[in-house]
């Protein structure tokens, strides 16, 4: 599996928008090949970032989901600077361990 996380500082005052966005996005994710999860965490402590994760069967689906017009639809309509409270980082990893508990 291939993962990604995108680190989002959100200003306090536009967590709401942020989360709101993600409710309302065009879902147009799940549709992609190779596209197995994402997840997006609110920070739980004060100043720490929102955290976009996705996972992909693997990097060759990933970057054809960067490619596609699906993601630059899903990013055409960002929300304004002020919305950020520092720069993102994206993070990329290779899965080489996963553990599950019982269903």
């Amino acid at each position: 599996m291939y993962v990604v996380t995108n680190r989002v500082p959100v200003a306090p005052e536009w967590q709401a928008a942020f989360e709101e966005r993600f409710r309302q996005r065009a879902g147009q994710v799940e549709l992609q090949p190779g596209f197995v999860r994402m997840a997006v965490l609110r920070p739980d402590s004060e100043g720490a970032p929102y955290v976009v994760e996705t996972t992909w069967r693997d990097r060759a689906a990933f970057e054809a989901w960067l490619q596609s017009d699906d993601f630059r639809a899903a990013h055409a309509n960002p929300l304004p600077k002020a919305a950020y409270a520092g720069e993102g980082r994206i993070e990329r990893f290779e899965e080489i361990i996963a553990v599950s508990g019982p269903s």
